[in-house]
């Protein structure tokens, strides 16, 4: 289990820092968007903040997960990121759902992993 743990927050936090790396320094060429992704697209790049919020989040969490430091903390504080994610794959862009999956996978999987670090958010006092 703690090889598949090791594997899996590898992966993720390498995904996540590739992500907002080339976000930042604009590494990969912007495809053309068409329809409600381009609509999607310009609402983020409307509300200046969103999307550098985002790229910040995920590469903080991606440095914690290859880290291997505040897992627990990180997978709650992406959880947000990925479901959004998962959301805009299924809805607007569906050739994306395997990543959108194995990211939304690999999440659940790394709070299961951890879940004894929740047992006191959910203690009746």
């Amino acid at each position: 289990m703690k090889i598949a743990i090791i594997i899996v927050r590898t992966l993720l936090g390498a995904l996540f820092i590739f992500s907002a790396i080339s976000y930042f320094f604009n590494l990969m060429p912007q495809p053309e968007l068409t329809g409600n992704v381009k609509l999607y697209h310009e609402g983020l790049e409307a509300a200046v903040f969103i999307l550098p919020l985002v790229k910040i989040i995920e590469l903080c969490c991606g440095i914690a997960f290859i880290s291997g430091r505040y897992l627990a903390l990180s997978a709650v504080i992406i959880f947000p990121i990925v479901i959004n994610i998962v959301g805009f794959h299924i809805f607007l862009m569906p050739d994306g759902i395997p990543i959108a999956l194995f990211v939304l996978l690999a999440t659940l999987f790394l709070a299961y992993a951890h879940r004894e670090k929740y047992a006191s958010l959910f203690v009746s006092k």
